[in-house]
């Protein structure tokens, strides 16, 4: 299950949702057995300069090797961009966790 937090200064306009969906869209269509991206937006209180920060973070599997990291960060980064209305700087990190991070579910 991917994470996905985006910080972002307060002056920048759009919707976090629909970026979130994006966001998730593009992850399974890289690769369906995902699953959910949990997404989180964080907007500043304070900044200079308009700028969005993207991280993504997933457990580390053998077929996201560097071609699938480079090919999922590219659609990322243009699938963000649609639904940006100003200029802005942007920085997306994919990262992943090693085999000690644990994902569950708690259900009641």
């Amino acid at each position: 299950m991917p994470h996905a937090d985006l910080k972002y200064s307060p002056d920048l306009s759009f919707d976090p949702q629909a970026m979130f969906a994006a966001i998730e869209h593009t992850i399974l269509a890289h690769d369906s057995a995902s699953g959910d991206c949990k997404c989180r937006g964080y907007p500043a209180e304070a900044s200079n300069h308009t700028h969005l920060l993207i991280e993504i973070s997933m457990l580390a599997k053998p077929h996201r090797d560097a071609n699938f990291t480079r090919a999922l960060r590219d659609a990322i980064a243009a699938a963000v961009k649609n639904h940006l209305q100003q200029s802005c700087y942007i920085s997306l990190a994919i990262t992943y966790s090693d085999a000690m991070y644990l994902t569950d579910q708690h259900e009641i």
